[in-house]
């Protein structure tokens, strides 16, 4: 599958946001899971790589109709993005407590100012397909409203794509649990609002998922691996590269990352 959008999209076409959630890449804030066997510093750098390898992928999508966002936290942390992001990209400040809160907070901003529709994108996924990104902003180009959600394998999802808040989204959710996409299907549902479902992708944050990553990425110690679960990724060349160097300083078994 191969669809960009973009080049033929229609001067009067819906636009459409492509805003990445991220947290701020400080050491000691971001991707505690991975540490160990990671340091707090080279967990940071890794989460670096994700955001630069996600923003790079997204970047390659934009045009006239269509933009890169960044919704980043701490609020006072922007000049530290400014030279990690292509220069197109625009920058927000996430708002509120929980994370439903900045979710629909992002989503609400955004589409009050000036956008038809918005994807609101983790930057934990440096290899999510650019195709799926393409369709999602696809399907939110159609009539009639809709939720589009990428569902995420461990149970919550890497985006959702919307045309108007719906706050009643993000209500009732136990974020960071293995039900949210299943519960805002079941929200979605009681006020009759269609699902597009995209292909299954996954979150890196901790051990197991890093294995899958570097499975995909072709660095697992036994080298190519033709059964990795996830095939047909973005190349994520910032991610590769930082983890491959990591792999060479301290070895393989450092990361946990050999067959038990």
């Amino acid at each position: 599958m191969s669809i960009d959008p973009v080049p033929d999209s229609p001067p009067d076409a819906p636009r459409c946001a492509l805003a990445l959630m991220a947290k701020v890449p400080f050491a000691g804030a971001v991707k505690t899971r991975l540490t160990p066997p990671l340091t707090p510093e080279e967990a940071a750098t890794l989460s670096m790589c994700f955001l630069c390898d996600m923003a790079t992928n997204v970047a390659a999508l934009t045009g006239d109709r269509t933009n890169g966002i960044v919704l980043y936290t701490p609020a006072t942390a922007e000049a530290s993005l400014h030279d990690l992001l292509p220069k197109s990209f625009r920058l927000f400040p996430q708002r509120g407590e929980t994370l439903g809160e900045r979710l629909v907070n992002g989503a609400a901003k955004l589409l009050d100012e000036e956008f038809d529709s918005v994807c609101l994108i983790n930057s934990d996924s440096p290899t999510l397909p650019r195709e799926i990104l393409a369709t999602a902003v696809l399907l939110l180009a159609q009539e009639g409203d809709r939720v589009v959600l990428g569902p995420s394998q461990d149970g919550g999802y890497y985006l959702i794509g919307l045309k108007h808040p719906h706050r009643y989204l993000f209500e009732r959710i136990a974020w960071s649990t293995a039900d949210v996409l299943a519960h805002t299907i079941e929200r979605a549902a009681e006020v009759d609002l269609p699902v597009e479902l995209l292909p299954t992708w996954y979150d890196v944050d901790d051990i197991t998922t890093l294995r899958l990553l570097c499975e995909e990425l072709c660095l697992s110690p036994d080298g190519p691996n033709a059964h990795a679960h996830y095939k047909g990724g973005y190349g994520a060349t910032f991610t590769h590269n930082y983890l491959a160097e990591l792999m060479q300083q301290n070895g393989c078994e450092r990361f946990e990352l050999s067959n038990e």
